[in-house]
């Protein structure tokens, strides 16, 4: 946004951009609870370019760096895995074949309330690996002799993160596990 000009109206895409940002810079501890929800409220009445860019002014670049709207993983036999301090991005396309992907949640940080996995799966497993506070809906998902294993409950009051699986699985697992 430091290119545009300030006075230019904000879309929603805008204002969603900063909130993930806000969200990832308090995930790293760079702002409080308090401050957080403070800036979010700003962010999401915010009407230009200008206000959002004084949301961010005094957070490193590399928080804002490290968002990204999508993750693509392309895996044709063996292992992918994403765990540790990761940045969970709001949707992730998985097109898998013979191979095994893995996404542990428990030290990723969240930067949206919703997370979409876009699924292509053949003769594949995709494992999921959180807390309870997270839950997985699969409305979306498409299958022929495939196996989907949940652990979560749909009714969680508030959850830190609801993941949306869609897409096809053919041949294929999902599988929740917890920690």
């Amino acid at each position: 946004m430091s290119n545009e000009q300030p006075g230019l109206r904000a879309s929603h895409q805008d204002r969603d951009r900063v909130v993930d940002v806000l969200r990832v810079a308090a995930g790293d501890g760079r702002l409080s609870a308090d401050e957080l929800d403070s800036r979010l409220e700003t962010a999401l009445s915010a009407q230009t370019l200008g206000e959002l860019a004084e949301l961010t002014a005094d957070l490193p670049v590399t928080a804002m760096a490290q968002v990204k709207d999508v993750l693509v993983v392309e895996q044709h036999g063996g292992r992918y895995v994403r765990e540790g301090r990761w940045y969970v991005p709001a949707r992730i396309e998985v097109r898998s074949q013979h191979s095994r992907v893995t996404f542990d949640f428990t030290d990723a940080v969240i930067t949206s309330g919703v997370l979409r996995i876009e699924t292509e799966m053949v003769h594949s497993k995709l494992v999921i690996v959180g807390a309870q506070d997270i839950v997985i809906d699969t409305d979306g998902l498409s299958s022929t002799y495939a196996k989907v294993k949940l652990r979560s409950k749909s009714h969680v009051g508030d959850p830190r993160l609801r993941i949306e699986l869609a897409g096809t699985l053919l041949h294929a697992k999902v599988i929740e596990k917890r920690r």
